[in-house]
């Protein structure tokens, strides 16, 4: 069963990140399986409604199932909901793209995003990117709020290869990563040219689980947009923007809790372990 399992996952991620419809020779080439074996799987996951077959060409894909999903768990928790609002402000302020990014496990995921650029050049990245944890100012955020040695062994277990399409300035050794580690937190934020994607610039800082310097870090706020318009100069004036709608964030993230639980079991931030400051 656990090897089923595994295999139904791997078949999912695989849908997820086709482009298009995917043969049954193609897929049971990349999971490396049998095409009876992969066919089955095929079969399992279209009678639960999470793949369908295109009927002209009988090649496969995920349905919105997978999608819904997403959104339910997201609206149940109230993830997005509680900071939005200082995101859509934060983008109209700046004039910029703003996202936030949650933390999960030993990575980041994207989780809401507003657009504050009305006119001219418009950077609007797809939400479903890999947060690349050493080669954007998002990942460093994150990594600089961790102690060295735990920021060094999560970049160094990823590796310092970056997808296609990434910029020339991109971070390509742990060297760099560490120097640039000790900048962000000097600067209480992180700062990337050209390194997500040539010709753009973002910053980013993490925000708090709850309003306290040494609550954990749940998540980052950045701001990203064109190099034309992203000088030094404007970063300089955006920073104390972007920090102050952490720290709003941070006081407004213990609401998730209270907003998701039961009216009689709402759980108080500073009491709950997850929330609980790390020891001096």
């Amino acid at each position: 069963m656990p090897d089923y399992v595994d295999r139904c996952l791997s078949l999912i991620e695989a849908l997820a990140e086709a482009p298009a419809n995917v043969s049954l020779g193609t897929l049971a080439l990349q999971l490396d399986l049998p095409k009876s074996a992969t066919h089955r799987l095929l079969q399992s996951l279209a009678g639960r409604g999470y793949v369908q077959q295109d009927p002209a060409s009988q090649d496969y894909g995920l349905s919105l199932k997978v999608a819904l999903l997403g959104f339910r768990y997201l609206d149940a928790r109230r993830l997005p909901d509680v900071a939005q609002d200082a995101l859509a402000r934060l983008a109209q302020a700046s004039g910029e793209y703003c996202r936030l990014a949650l933390v999960e496990g030993e990575g980041l995921i994207w989780i809401a995003r507003a657009q504050g650029a009305t006119q001219g050049l418009r950077y609007d990245p797809p939400m479903s990117s890999d947060v690349v944890l050493h080669a954007t100012a998002t990942g460093k955020a994150w990594l600089a709020s961790l102690p060295e040695q735990e920021a060094l062994r999560i970049a160094c277990a990823r590796g310092f290869a970056t997808p296609p399409g990434f910029g020339h300035r991109a971070v390509k050794n742990v060297d760099e990563l560490r120097s640039h580690l000790d900048t962000t937190r000097a600067r209480g934020y992180a700062h990337a040219v050209e390194e997500g994607e040539p010709g753009t610039v973002a910053l980013a800082a993490p925000f708090r689980a709850f309003d306290h310097p040494d609550a954990p870090v749940a998540g980052t706020v950045s701001i990203a947009g064109p190099q034309v318009r992203l000088t030094d100069a404007r970063v300089a004036e955006l920073a104390p923007l972007l920090l102050a709608t952490t720290r709003e964030i941070s006081t407004l993230w213990p609401l998730r809790l209270r907003q998701s639980a039961p009216q009689s079991a709402a759980p108080n931030a500073h009491d709950d372990p997850q929330f609980a400051p790390s020891p001096p």
